[in-house]
């Protein structure tokens, strides 16, 4: 299961924050902070899998990449595959590219009406529902008109 979507620029600040599991406001925000700390302090030739138990509980993991200056972070547990969720990131980001023609961090700040609604049709609930990203811009598409 997914456990969250967080999307934060290169200094730590959210810009899209989507936990699917409960979490009290402050333990968001603690979890984003420890979660950028992490990712501040890896090097860049190491893996973009990290394990969080320490943070979320045992057997969940964190994949991330990064995008110009965004993070894009997915956590989930051990009923998700690594590379699955890396491939997901992947379709998420090129969903967005898709949306908003070579997305950017300005997109994600002034339309996160649309980008929630993007996500929401390719993960609800922490279930992936839709990998095929054409599919997700014509599902899109119908929604705004």
């Amino acid at each position: 299961m997914i456990k969250a979507v967080i999307v934060m620029n290169d200094q730590g600040k959210p810009r899209l924050v989507k936990f699917y599991t409960f979490q009290a406001v402050e333990k968001q925000q603690e979890l984003i902070r420890s979660i950028y700390e992490v990712l501040r302090s890896r090097a860049n030739n190491v893996s973009n899998f990290v394990k969080m138990d320490s943070l979320f509980g045992p057997d969940v993991r964190l994949v991330y990449k990064t995008f110009a200056t965004l993070y894009f972070v997915f956590v989930f547990d051990g009923s998700e595959n690594e590379l699955a969720v890396l491939d997901l990131m992947q379709v998420f980001v090129g969903t967005l590219d898709k949306c908003f023609h070579n997305v950017c961090e300005l997109d994600i700040v002034f339309n996160f009406n649309k980008v929630h609604t993007i996500l929401d049709e390719i993960i609800l609930g922490g279930q992936v529902l839709e990998t095929n990203s054409s599919e997700v811009v014509r599902a899109v598409d119908e929604i705004s008109k």
